[in-house]
């Protein structure tokens, strides 16, 4: 994993994180499925006349049974790369945070826009918990997780070690990449679904403010 100050940009190589929900048949479960999503963008101006952008390139997905090999179990890899652009004098950085939402038996489609919070900006409903970085999640009928590709470590105030799954940026421009970014998916029986997600905490001298652009769903059996 490597972090280049100056144009933040972070490689997640083979990241050891896992999240739960569960994949195919038996006769599906044979070969990798690669899933390439497409590009996006959105754009918002602050109540001080600064603009943010936020583009995501060259995401995509690829999907595998697990080591389980039952329909219970599969795994995803999944790589992208995401910008973020601030213009205006007010503009002084901000925070990229990448991730996905995965759920079991439910729709990421259709109501998830806008620039809240990610417990409800999929399809009207909240996560019901979240995955950690190096951990299983079991998801049943119903359930979803929010996982983070970033598992920053530093020191807090007190000298002991914290985690954020945001990367900081100074100045008007910021970004991320992760390749091959592993999710270990258990215990859904049934259709089960993912959506990425890039929030972005925009500062400015006036305000702070939170931007959020959600990729094309897909499935993962």
């Amino acid at each position: 994993m490597n972090i280049s100050k100056n144009g933040l940009r972070l490689a997640a190589v083979g990241a050891a994180a896992t999240v739960a929900v569960g994949f195919f048949s038996a006769g599906a479960a044979n070969a990798d499925a690669l899933v390439p999503l497409p590009d996006g963008s959105t754009s918002r101006t602050l109540v001080d006349g600064t603009v943010v952008t936020v583009t995501r390139t060259g995401e995509s997905a690829t999907v595998s049974p697990s080591m389980g090999a039952t329909p219970l179990h599969r795994n995803v890899w999944v790589s992208g790369s995401t910008k973020v652009e601030l213009s205006g004098p007010n503009a002084d950085g901000g925070k990229i945070e990448p991730g996905y939402v995965v759920a079991c038996q439910a729709s990421l489609g259709g109501k998830a826009t806008g620039d809240t919070g990610i417990g409800s900006n999929w399809d009207g409903s909240k996560t019901s918990q979240s995955a950690k970085e190096a951990g299983t999640v079991s998801l049943g009928p119903g359930q979803a997780v929010n996982y983070r590709i970033l598992d920053l470590e530093k020191a807090d105030e007190f000298g002991s070690e914290s985690h954020t799954g945001a990367n900081s940026f100074k100045g008007k421009s910021g970004s991320v990449t992760w390749a091959d970014s592993t999710m270990a998916v258990n215990g859904c029986a049934g259709y089960a679904q993912a959506r990425s997600y890039v929030k972005v905490t925009a500062n400015t001298k006036n305000v702070s403010s939170v931007v959020t652009l959600w990729g094309q769903p897909f499935s993962i059996g």
